[in-house]
């Protein structure tokens, strides 16, 4: 079978694709025969070399194109294929069966539609169990371990004064204790003694540093109050320099303005003038308001008298035409 198969050649993204061609199945026996008797007609084909078997770990395969760039015959198949999906889906929504929208006053509820109907609840169903158990005992104490007696019990009867006398042995505990008790309370003045020159030092200290500690402040107010004043005296100073200053700069734009102003002045009047921006309110009433009704009543005077003496003119063509008219007749 692997003999008949086709191979074709391997596409540019790295997949191997094969065909074969169709036959009629061949009628097999119910049983194989005998494989040591057909072994020279039997071919086999060794697996390890069929290109189909996929070698090594196929959870991180990942086959690279020959090329970086894709194939622009495979990218325009698949976009043609995306773009088929996408009208076949949009002709599907567009003019396919729909359920008609409610009439007015009702509206579309879910149904169901099979054979058996079925409750449907959005309460998960609960069911409660109890069931009943034996009491706990209490954990019995655990005894203590006696271990195992071993040995023989003996006995010895001492009598009073044979093994120790108070009155003598006390006294060297008595030395020893009286000797460190007075050796202790020593210890304990002396330390007294050296905790309160302690003290009295670190007071000492504590004074003279408290001292130092306000002169530093007064010299610290000091310098602070002469670094604020000479701030002061200088923003002082800038502030006065700048007044001169805007004051010079005053002075200097006035007079420029006064000499320039000296010949501006006449010449603007004389342009505002011409330029009709200064007139005589009784001539400009005159102009706008009399002259304008003066021209509009002669041009309608005129228009008037056009009409007249038009209608003057067809009035004597009109007697000289019957006069003539009938003055042809009598002739």
């Amino acid at each position: 079978m692997a003999a008949n198969l086709q191979a074709q050649h391997e596409t540019q993204s790295g997949v191997y694709t094969f065909s074969s061609r169709p036959r009629a199945v061949p009628n097999r026996p119910k049983y194989r025969a005998d494989p040591l008797l057909n072994e020279e007609q039997s071919s086999y084909g060794n697996i390890m070399y069929d290109r189909r078997v996929v070698r090594g770990n196929t959870y991180a395969q990942h086959i690279l194109p020959i090329t970086s760039q894709p194939d622009p015959v495979e990218f325009l198949r698949q976009q043609e294929a995306r773009r088929r999906v996408m009208s076949r889906k949009r002709l599907k929504d567009q003019f396919g069966p729909k359920t008609p929208e409610p009439l007015e006053g009702r509206k579309n509820i879910d149904l169901q539609t099979e054979m058996y109907l079925e409750e449907l609840s959005d309460r998960v169903e609960d069911v409660s169990v109890e069931c009943q158990t034996d009491t706990f005992l209490d954990k019995p104490a655990t005894p203590l371990f006696v271990p195992a007696k071993t040995g023989r019990d003996a006995a010895t009867q001492i009598e009073e004064g044979e093994l120790f006398d108070f009155d003598m042995e006390v006294q060297p505990v008595l030395q020893v204790l009286v000797g460190k008790t007075i050796e202790q309370a020593l210890l304990e003045v002396l330390e007294e003694e050296e905790l309160a020159n302690l003290r009295a030092q670190q007071q000492t200290f504590k004074e003279i540093r408290d001292a130092e500690l306000v002169e530093v402040q007064r010299l610290e107010e000091r310098e602070r109050r002469l670094r604020v004043e000479k701030e002061n005296r200088i923003k002082q100073q800038k502030a006065v320099l700048e007044k001169e200053k805007e004051t010079a700069d005053k002075i200097a734009a006035r007079a420029f303005a006064q000499q320039y102003l000296s010949d501006l002045l006449p010449s603007v009047y004389s342009n505002l003038r011409d330029c009709g921006y200064f007139y005589d309110p009784v001539q400009r009433d005159i102009e706008t308001e009399f002259l304008p009704w003066l021209m509009e009543e002669v041009s309608n005077t005129l228009e008037q008298r056009y009409v007249a003496r038009t209608v003057l003119d067809m009035l004597i063509q009109d007697v000289t035409n019957q006069r003539r008219e009938a003055f042809q007749m009598k002739e």
